[in-house]
């Protein structure tokens, strides 16, 4: 499969849907694209392997992708902001392809680490992917998790940071400063990798590394990927598409 292409075919869903469902987070979901596209198309086609994502605002990404791949269809898509519709505004468990409703943050880790040592504990060869916000982890009970995760060396658990160092109204720095994380997560017993999170290839060859401990995978990600006019702005955190707003958007995404 060509990541460029299924991505941009994403990032192009996702802003069309956005339009008709006037939601917002927008730049929140085009900054994770390229990580869904290669969680779904390379790690979770292994039925055994399983994901949460734990940033449940974006979970209009994962719809796309999930009809991309064929889990729900483009008339369910259509149904996303509208009364009645099993696509919750937050990522949920009535969709076929997800785990776990999320949407309360802080909430996704401590579930896939619970999972992970349940696999663990019953030698099933499976890897738990999870996907996390930064401004997320401002949230305590994230590193609990890590600590518990670190102590009983779950090997099979894949933690990924989307970072593209904006939360809410602010910059993470300014919100609450998490540098040096990568060194935070060493502290914590974690294997650490930080990569380009818009970069397939390499997001593809850090989450296929083995590790002893458990793996976090740090994305350098931009939040509104692919549309100039909403890169690493915090307007589009909560800004709904207006129809000039949309069109110029399909002019420019890439």
């Amino acid at each position: 499969m060509n990541y460029k292409n299924f991505s941009l075919k994403i990032r192009k869903l996702i802003l069309k849907i956005a339009n008709s469902s006037q939601c917002s987070h927008i730049g929140s979901n085009l900054s994770i694209v390229d990580i869904l596209t290669v969680l779904y198309v390379k790690f979770l086609k292994i039925k055994k392997n399983s994901f949460i994502l734990s940033k449940g605002h974006a979970c209009l990404a994962q719809y796309c992708v999930l009809k991309e791949l064929g889990f729900i269809t483009d008339k369910t898509l259509n149904t996303f902001g509208k009364n009645g519709t099993i696509l919750m505004s937050h990522s949920s468990h009535k969709v076929p392809g997800i785990n776990l409703s999320t949407g309360s943050l802080g909430h996704g880790l401590p579930v896939a680490t619970g999972i992970a040592l349940a696999n663990k504990i019953n030698k099933k060869k499976s890897k738990m992917f999870v996907l996390l916000s930064d401004g997320e982890l401002d949230e305590g009970s994230n590193w609990e998790s890590i600590l518990f995760s670190s102590h009983h060396k779950l090997d099979n658990l894949v933690i990924i940071i989307d970072y593209n160092k904006l939360q809410s109204t602010n910059s993470v720095k300014n919100t609450l400063n998490l540098e040096p994380l990568d060194k935070k997560f060493e502290s914590f017993g974690c294997k650490v990798l930080t990569v380009n999170g818009h970069n397939c290839e390499k997001i593809f060859k850090a989450l296929n590394s083995k590790s002893s401990k458990p793996l976090v995978v740090i994305a350098n990600t931009v939040k509104g990927k692919g549309v100039s006019f909403m890169e690493n702005s915090v307007l589009w955190h909560y800004k709904s598409l207006d129809s000039e707003d949309y069109k110029r958007a399909l002019k420019i995404i890439k």
